[in-house]
């Protein structure tokens, strides 16, 4: 990329043509008495895709996207407005619109433009963006995987691999007179392998990625790696038959398992559920909401990592938030607008999917922290029960923190030991619940590969997740088998 790029003030205003005096006319020209707060939040996207399929490049896209949002805040009422169009016209009939949609008032105040943060974090610096990299060498890439994960086994029929990568400049100008920006490149490898054996087809899916370089993939052979997990995973599941049903013990593998932590509880400590009581654990702050194993963590500080930020979408710098601490609720995950209404602390976490959103609470990288326990001794623990590797799909409430999660990779525990693969376990539980019911957490900590993206209120952001080994007792399981 062109260095001029890498600076997000000078881009915006050199590319747009709008100077700091234009900004500052239009923040006070539609900043009134009756406004607690507004911003500019300023986008430029590259985002390109390739896949792959049947050996062939069955999709390839390079586009970019572009837009401006402004957001005023009175009270619990928000208004916002937004434009495909960077100009200062444009800038003017957004402002008025949001203001009109908070206020209806029209009244100016004098806001001055000057203090410039540079985020103290640098948590991706590259020196090339994924986005740079010719289209040539990912399409080898691909390749590369598509013939490692047919080698792997004859019975693997099909291989399907994407790669992903996007490039995000911000810039954040808000009525107390702050400008701050950020620099966002990502990318996502994601394999996935189609087995068939005697009429019985199952599939395997593995990647990984986050704020790193092209290399990132190439070192180690890391893509071979994802391309024969999913290969494994999905001759497992060829093999697998049918999980049991009913209450038993269940043990959660490290890393990807997380994303129950995520969507069981995760989103039920986002601020916003919580200031309109709609979550399972509003007020209940200093409560115990779990084992006193437990400490839950979300902390977007985590270098090159898919869900870090330097800052969040409003301009705040993320940070490490401890959410339950040995069992005990310790705080939400907040954006400006709760923070404000809650009387509490800002965290970093208001996250928005373009400019053509809202920003509002949301998680970055949330994990489970280790404790002393040896995967081996939780296995050994357990006499009858599931062993949990990889989840799919899943459904969460917030309200109550019910959740349906199935699981793409599980196996009997018997006696003590890992036995026979199972497909078709689902874990139907309480967010809240479950946490009570953690009997052991290991000792071996993992982050996921680097492939989450979340969804909310029909925003999707990329995130992180992680856990360690963990025993939870009495949890019901359904499948097709009486257990």
């Amino acid at each position: 990329m062109e260095e001029e790029i890498l600076k997000p003030l000078s881009f915006f205003t050199e590319k747009y043509e709008i100077s700091l005096s234009d900004l500052e006319g239009i923040i006070s020209s539609y900043l009134t008495k009756q406004i607690d707060y507004s911003d500019i939040y300023f986008e430029y996207v590259i985002h390109e895709a390739i896949s792959l399929e049947e050996g062939l490049v069955k999709t390839a896209s390079r586009n970019i996207s572009q837009g401006v949002g402004v957001r005023a805040i009175c009270g619990e009422k928000t208004g916002y407005a937004y434009s495909e169009d960077i100009t200062i016209e444009q800038l003017r009939l957004a402002s008025k619109a949001a203001n009109y949609i908070a206020s209806q008032d029209v009244k100016s105040r004098k806001v001055q433009l000057g203090v410039i943060q540079r985020p103290s974090l640098d948590l991706y610096p590259l020196k090339t963006p994924p986005v740079d990299v010719l289209p040539c060498e990912k399409i080898k890439l691909l390749e590369k995987i598509d013939m490692s994960g047919r080698a792997f086994d004859s019975r693997i029929k099909n291989v399907l691999a994407s790669f992903t990568s996007e490039f995000r400049i911000i810039l954040i100008v808000n009525s107390e007179g702050t400008i701050t920006g950020d620099i966002q490149p990502l990318c996502r490898l994601s394999v996935t392998c189609i087995a068939e054996d005697k009429g019985n087809r199952q599939i395997g899916s593995y990647g990984g990625g986050g704020r790193v370089e092209f290399s990132y993939l190439l070192e180690e052979d890391r893509f071979i790696e994802y391309a024969k997990q999913a290969a494994r995973q999905a001759l497992i599941n060829l093999e697998a038959k049918d999980a049991p049903a009913g209450m038993m013990d269940v043990v959660l593998g490290p890393g990807w398992p997380g994303i129950l932590l995520h969507e069981a509880v995760g989103h039920g400590l986002e601020a916003d559920f919580n200031r309109k009581k709609t979550s399972a654990f509003t007020g209940r702050i200093g409560e115990k909401v779990a084992s006193e194993l437990c400490t839950v963590i979300d902390d977007g500080t985590i270098p090159y990592r898919r869900g870090s930020i330097n800052i969040d979408d409003e301009g705040t710098e993320s940070q490490k938030t401890i959410l339950i601490e040995k069992g005990i609720l310790k705080g939400y995950l907040q954006d400006r607008l709760n923070a404000r209404l809650m009387d509490m602390t800002l965290t970093g976490n208001g996250r928005r999917e373009s400019y053509a959103h809202i920003p509002i609470p949301r998680m970055t990288n949330i994990f489970m922290l280790g404790g002393e326990s040896t995967k081996e001794d939780i296995i050994r623990s357990v006499k009858n029960g599931l062993y949990a590797v990889a989840f799919g799909g899943g459904q969460v409430d917030i309200t109550n923190g019910k959740f349906v999660f199935t699981t793409s990779e599980a196996y009997l525990i018997e006696d003590g030991r890992i036995t026979a693969p199972v497909r078709g376990a689902t874990l139907i539980g309480s967010g809240p619940e479950i946490l009570t019911r953690v009997t052991m957490v290991g000792n071996d900590l993992e982050l996921d590969a680097g492939i989450g993206t979340c969804g909310k209120d029909g925003q999707s952001v990329p995130v992180g997740v992680g856990l360690p080994t963990i025993k939870i007792e009495g949890i019901t399981v359904g499948g097709t088998n009486k257990a």
